[in-house]
């Protein structure tokens, strides 16, 4: 299996995908790139940014939006790059096209190269559950591709020890997660990436580890292989019991 997941596609200041450069043209090796520009709403205007920064590399992109049959680009494509945007959005269009099972087959068994920036990165994971957006629209599940059997949490930021914000820190919002689900969370900072070849997996830049017994901060980059091996658990969070309704007492 081969993933290149960026935290997010443009660093302040460069150039869109610029920061991760040589990690693309090694993913793509000379192949054709297809973009899925699902996750914004201008798919056009997307998808010639895309093909313009890639097109920068040496890399060839044809969107699949553009094909008469876009379930059938995505699902033949050698390398596929999936953009940023809204996550739920994106994951929306995989389910409306049908192509959610057989595409994490074919890069799971090595058929497909897959690259994804922030949205594209969070529905590689096996759910949606730590993406930062809106719920703009509805998909049928939360359950994404499942390409690492762990949860990543994208566009990291500290917290600011002297913000006077008194809603929830993004440390709080994860520690909210893994009390409902047993399944550690990958935070990348800006600039940072995870790249996953066969059985390893290795951060490129700054990144955050959460576990329910705490978390850990790597400042330049470390070897998550061992994340591969784990099977996530769903759903286990503490609830009140729940009473019997009488149907004959409902007005």
């Amino acid at each position: 299996m081969e993933l290149l997941l960026l935290s997010n596609s443009t660093n302040y200041g460069g150039r869109m995908f610029s920061h991760a450069g040589e990690a693309f043209v090694e993913l793509a090796a000379g192949d054709r790139v297809t973009f899925v520009p699902y996750a914004l709403a201008d798919w056009d205007d997307y998808a010639d940014r895309v093909t313009g920064a890639l097109g920068a590399l040496g890399i060839e992109v044809v969107s699949a939006h553009r094909s008469g049959a876009p379930d059938r680009a995505i699902l033949e494509a050698d390398v596929l790059m999936m953009g940023g945007g809204n996550t739920f959005r994106l994951l929306d269009s995989l389910y409306g096209l049908e192509v959610l099972g057989e595409l994490g087959r074919r890069v799971r068994e090595g058929e497909t190269r897959y690259a994804g920036a922030s949205a594209g990165t969070n529905v590689a994971c096996p759910t949606i559950r730590t993406t930062n957006d809106m719920p703009i629209c509805r998909p049928p599940s939360f359950d994404a591709l499942g390409l690492v059997p762990f949860q990543i949490n994208l566009h990291y930021v500290d917290t600011d020890p002297n913000s006077t914000f008194m809603g929830e820190s993004r440390d709080e919002r994860i520690e909210e997660f893994l009390e409902e689900n047993h399944c550690p969370v990958l935070a990348m900072y800006e600039g940072s990436w995870l790249r996953v070849t066969g059985g390893r997996a290795v951060v490129t830049g700054p990144a955050r580890l959460f576990q329910p017994s705490g978390y850990e901060t790597f400042d330049d980059g470390v070897d998550v292989s061992h994340l591969l091996h784990l099977t996530p658990s769903f759903d286990g969070g503490k609830r009140p019991e729940r009473g019997t309704v009488d149907a004959s007492a409902v007005p």
